[in-house]
């Protein structure tokens, strides 16, 4: 199963604010910059995550985005069964002659759920570096494999 960016990207902005110090503020532009991605796209992502209550955004002055009370603790499944949404193919509304008879849309339901569920026990706080931020690479370093 492929993720959508939106879920790829939302994965790794909850990653990157759980790898920093706790309690630590970010800004979406300083995040989108440090995962090279766009700004706008970022900003969508961050309201999502917002929605979610996986983060909490703070306006103003000393405003910023940081990661809500719980959010280490989140499913993996959970958080991506949310933001992906929908079946896998949707055959509501279309001439498809298959489509009395398919079994085709059962089994890719299946077989999500399945990709999920496998998710589910996985929090985020497990997919987190153990040494913080210190622990993350600069963009564009590569590690030899030996």
């Amino acid at each position: 199963m492929q993720l959508t960016m939106f879920s790829d990207l939302s994965l790794r902005i909850i990653m990157r604010m759980a790898a920093g110090e706790p309690g630590q503020k970010f800004t979406a532009g300083a995040v989108a910059d440090e995962l090279n991605a766009s700004r706008a796209h970022v900003s969508k992502v961050v309201t999502k995550l917002v929605e979610m209550e996986l983060v909490t955004a703070v306006k103003g002055r000393y405003g910023g985005i940081y990661l809500a009370d719980g959010a280490l603790d989140r499913s993996v499944g959970r958080i991506l069964r949310e933001l992906e949404g929908g079946e896998v193919v949707d055959c509501v509304g279309t001439q498809c002659p298959l489509l009395p008879e398919c079994k085709l849309r059962g089994a890719l339901a299946g077989a999500q759920e399945a990709f999920f569920s496998h998710l589910d026990p996985i929090t985020i706080g497990e997919l987190v570096p153990v040494g913080g931020a210190g622990a993350l690479l600069p963009l564009g370093t590569r590690t030899s494999a030996s």
